[in-house]
């Protein structure tokens, strides 16, 4: 199991003149930090309009300045938002391609479709069409990448034949993933050859592997990938907290730890408040819908820390207990874990101790 460090890249209130600058250059130190300590990957989200919870609008630009400070760490997006207006394919084509020759072949392109009502009202997208111009979008990223001109006319979007450059540096392309929540969108994702970011937090790692072993099923009988290969591999995130102390990790821990789950499970809430005043079905956001019932019936508060302890659905104390908890991951069919290492107000200083840890006491555990 490879592990990456995690970011929405938070700004937690009050908020000061300072308080961007100061989470980027963090983020920057902490990346730098995790190339030099053994971590495979640095992945961060794209989000836009969500205060406190993810100030990461623009990560292509954070990408660069990591690629030039870094040696051997992989650069992941994750993901890019690939429904229309949000990036056209051309655009993200592009600056996967530049990225992958800034880095020399060190990019993933995790792909999803938005889960908010603040993205997806904001950006004027109609929430019942993202699914579907989230395939449309790769299939033309792929198009762009692997010939010498291109030209496509889909649904969504249309273009004359054009030579696309640059070209990335990995070959025939540089990995592909597929965001989901939803058991359908794992079906989705295996269906056609993508790699697959599980994404849910406050779940257990044998819930994980319950959604995994539908990933799997699907991409093992993938015959025609939306990539020029079948990219069968399966990455998850959880919280990540190491320590040298037990409980100071735990109490160092616990607001944020238990803030980002609601504050998230809420965020998607609103996309079926919005679409219930549009007295529209949900169709494959059926998952917001279970978001808010959990919220109405006052479950999300609830979450505890012993909560998430209990369920191992974090990676939080010492090494011994952080290599404990990575086993459940590795146990689920994890290939690629994704550790969200400030979910909120993780100050800096506990963040690069986590870093050193996992690198130094926890990473090596899982090398073969």
């Amino acid at each position: 199991m490879r592990f990456a460090l995690f970011y929405e890249i938070p700004v937690a209130r009050p908020w000061d003149e300072q308080s961007e600058l100061r989470a980027y250059q963090n983020t920057i130190e902490q990346a730098v930090a995790a190339d030099r300590f053994g971590w495979d990957a640095f992945w961060t989200v794209e989000h836009h309009f969500l205060s406190e919870y993810s100030h990461c609008s623009n990560p292509e630009i954070l990408y660069g300045a990591i690629a030039s400070r870094t040696e051997r760490i992989r650069i992941g997006y994750g993901v890019r938002l690939m429904p229309k207006p949000y990036n056209h394919p051309v655009r993200t084509a592009e600056s996967v391609a530049v990225l992958d020759l800034v880095s020399n072949g060190r990019v993933d392109l995790g792909t999803g479709r938005s889960s908010t009502r603040p993205e997806l009202e904001g950006f004027g997208v109609d929430p019942r069409e993202t699914r579907q111009m989230w395939q449309e979008a790769i299939g033309h990223v792929v198009g762009c990448w692997t010939n010498d001109e291109y030209e496509f006319h889909g649904r969504y979007w249309d273009m004359p034949k054009r030579r696309v450059i640059p070209k990335p540096v990995q070959k025939p392309h540089p990995p592909i993933w597929g965001a989901t929540t939803s058991d359908e969108g794992h079906r989705q994702v295996g269906s056609l050859g993508l790699g697959l970011c599980s994404f849910a937090v406050g779940v257990s790692p044998e819930e994980v592997k319950r959604r995994i072993d539908i990933y799997r099923e699907a991409v093992e009988r993938c015959e025609q990938p939306i990539g020029k290969y079948v990219h069968n591999q399966a990455a998850t995130f959880t919280m990540t907290l190491c320590g040298d102390d037990r409980r100071a990790a735990i109490d160092a821990a616990r607001e944020s730890f238990e803030w980002y789950p609601k504050t998230g499970a809420r965020q998607i809430a609103t996309v079926a408040e919005w679409m219930a005043e549009r007295q529209q079905d949900l169709g494959n956001y059926g998952y917001a819908a279970d978001m808010k019932k959990t919220d109405d019936e006052g479950m999300l508060d609830l979450l505890s820390m012993e909560y998430l302890i209990d369920e191992g659905a974090c990676v939080v104390g010492t090494p011994a207990d952080c290599i404990e908890a990575c086993r459940r991951y590795e146990a689920a069919g994890v290939d690629l874990l994704l550790c969200l290492v400030n979910p909120w107000k993780i100050a800096h200083e506990t963040v690069m101790r986590t870093i050193e840890l996992m690198g130094t006491e926890v990473i090596p555990q899982f090398r073969t």
